[in-house]
């Protein structure tokens, strides 16, 4: 199994001055990329050779959604890109089967409490990642709690009554970030798409970016040319 990718340095900075080009240029340069929900074995090694940091693996209920039998042939291709397992409220049992299958890091997208992501990374010793849905400024206060989290990942909010956690294709203010500090790395969500993410990360110095539907020509599936545009976008190649 991969190790780990490693933690991209400048995750505290504050708002750049990204009307330099050579300075934006540098965090293009080193942007880390996550395509999640991908379910097709060839797509995933696709993905990876074109430059993934890491590939996530939706296990809630979702368009986007895998099994475990699924997740088991998918880890096989996704060659030095890391493997990311989605989970949303997961109970324990299903903690420990996905954890079973070899993931080194889980993805909370749910109602997680602090305490809870941390009973869940003592219980698999895996890297575990706190997904934060974000509207406005005072919804980054939350971040200052999850210590135990080993990354953040920010996301939009759902709409109002929505019960679907992510795959929404809609971006949050991104200027709600200005001034903010991260108390630890983490990554851009909601929103992205090959036309948007090198500015999404000139104007909030995102180490790293994550995108699902903004790779989708239809619902649930995704398209190579899109995946490959995003990847070279967010990377500057």
């Amino acid at each position: 199994m991969s190790q780990v990718a490693q933690r991209p340095s400048g995750f505290g900075w504050q708002v750049p001055e990204w009307t330099k080009p050579a300075v934006w240029l540098s965090w293009l340069a080193m942007t880390q990329v996550k395509i999640c929900g991908l379910k097709d074995p060839d797509l995933v090694a696709f993905a990876a050779r074109e430059g993934a940091d890491w590939i996530g693996f939706m296990f809630p209920v979702s368009p986007r959604q895998v099994t475990l039998a699924a997740a088991a042939t998918l880890l096989l291709s996704v060659g030095k890109a890391v493997p990311v397992a989605v989970l949303l409220d997961p109970p324990d049992e299903e903690v420990r089967a996905v954890a079973a299958l070899g993931f080194p890091v889980l993805q909370l997208h749910g109602q997680e409490t602090p305490e809870r992501v941390g009973q869940i990374k003592a219980m698999t010793g895996a890297e575990v990642w706190k997904v934060l849905g974000v509207r406005v400024a005072e919804d980054l206060a939350r971040a200052d709690d999850y210590d135990a989290a080993d990354r953040l990942l920010l996301d939009a909010k759902p709409p109002e009554g929505d019960a679907q956690k992510g795959g929404h294709g809609a971006a949050f203010d991104w200027s709600v970030l200005k001034g903010w500090t991260a108390p630890k790395p983490w990554i851009l969500a909601g929103g992205l798409t090959p036309e948007n993410v090198a500015d999404a990360i000139g104007q909030t110095a995102a180490p790293a970016v994550d995108v699902s539907s903004g790779v989708e020509r239809r619902r649930g599936l995704k398209d190579r040319e899109l995946v490959r545009a995003f990847i070279r976008a967010a990377k500057g190649t």
